[in-house]
């Protein structure tokens, strides 16, 4: 279904997400149409972010919002879904778009199996009804379907779209970019070099692809890193773990802006315990890029700022292949934590690889690395 119909039929005015590639048609229409307009539509920093805002909308005028995520976005949603909008509490009507990543009997990442075998089941428990969009739905049926849920939604209750892979469609060529010369692989190159055979945590997507790719071309085993494949945002909390167990090892965490903006209070607890042996950096490439590039609020943000207020005793920027080398070694001969936020470009190589260990294997491989 176009996504100009499917938009029109819903008839909502005020959207709110984060962006999904299940649902790269929407988030591409909605930047096209509204922009990052507060009033109409935010790319929010996590899926429970999302539903306050939109309980702030329905607050402010009596209407129902819009909800978007990838499936894997329900763990963020369970706590507003059930004590802030659920008819028990507030009753606040909301539709979330559901993207059905690891759908049962459809191919996906490791990351997303489970994730997809519990998703009909996770909107059952919040008592949450909902409709599968797929390639054959027609607008009779999405009309239909509607004339249910607002039913709901002047009762108080939330409903939900889920949407397989190319149920929408959108033709529009948005495009995304930032002004960076840096590509974050390269940037990746200069870390993995700087860190050595320190333990490295990386974040979820294509970041934690291109460390596996760069320790493939290079030779160099894969013992070292753990590739953090789902779990947006934990990235940084996994090291501060390590970090606490193994004060004799130096570990490196590799985050990107947007997981770092979807759980930003890890940087508080990161920053009030201060592990000597803690390398923090984020890849600041101003978007979701691994879904498509939709953008975050990274570039309007000093996330170097941010780490000096919670308490990291270092916090630089780079920009430059020079400027990441002095941070770098600035970073590792210095024994206290330590934060580089380094801004690249957007954009991958389009022949870029997944890990062909799975994630079972890593962790072993990473364990019998750290004891070592």
């Amino acid at each position: 279904m176009k996504i100009e119909d499917f938009v029109g039929l819903l008839g909502a005015d005020f959207y709110a997400g984060v962006p999904d590639s299940q649902l790269k048609a929407l988030c591409a229409f909605l930047l096209d149409k509204y922009g990052l307009d507060p009033a109409r539509h935010v790319i929010a920093a996590n899926e429970g972010n999302a539903a306050a805002l939109a309980a702030g909308y329905h607050l402010a005028t009596g209407k129902t919002p819009v909800v978007y995520l990838q499936n894997s976005g329900l763990g963020n949603i369970v706590n507003p879904a059930a004590s802030l909008l659920n008819g028990k509490v507030y009753g606040i009507p909301c539709l979330f778009l559901v993207g059905w990543r690891g759908e049962p009997g459809v191919h996906d990442e490791p990351q997303h199996i489970f994730q997809g075998e519990i998703t009909l089941n996770l909107l059952e428990t919040l008592d949450i009804p909902y409709f599968i969009l797929d390639k054959t739905t027609t607008e009779e049926q999405v009309k239909a379907k509607l004339s249910e849920y607002r039913a709901l939604f002047a009762r108080g209750k939330q409903a939900a779209f889920v949407v397989r892979k190319g149920a929408l469609e959108y033709t529009g060529k948005t495009a995304y970019g930032n002004s960076h010369p840096m590509s974050r692989e390269e940037a990746i190159g200069y870390i993995l070099a700087a860190a050595g055979d320190n333990p490295v945590v990386s974040t979820t997507g294509k970041a934690s692809r291109e460390v596996f790719e760069l320790r493939e071309a290079r030779g160099q085993g894969h013992g070292h890193d753990f590739l953090t494949v789902g779990s947006m945002g934990h990235s940084s909390s996994i090291a501060l773990g390590i970090a606490a167990q193994k004060p004799g090892r130096r570990v490196w965490c590799l985050d990107g802006d947007g997981a770092a903006l979807m759980h930003l209070g890890a940087m508080a607890i990161i920053g009030a315990n201060k592990p000597a042996n803690l390398i923090h950096i984020v890849l600041n490439n101003q978007a979701h890029e691994s879904v498509g590039g939709m953008p975050t609020v990274a570039g309007q943000v000093d996330l170097c700022a941010i780490a000096r207020a919670c308490g990291y005793p270092s916090a630089v920027s780079a920009d430059s292949p020079g400027g990441l080398d002095d941070a770098l070694a600035a970073a590792r001969n210095g024994n206290q934590l330590a934060f580089i936020e380094v801004k690249c470009a957007l954009g991958a190589r389009a022949d870029l690889g997944r890990p062909t260990a799975t994630p079972q294997e890593n962790k072993v491989a990473f364990m019998t690395n750290l004891e070592g």
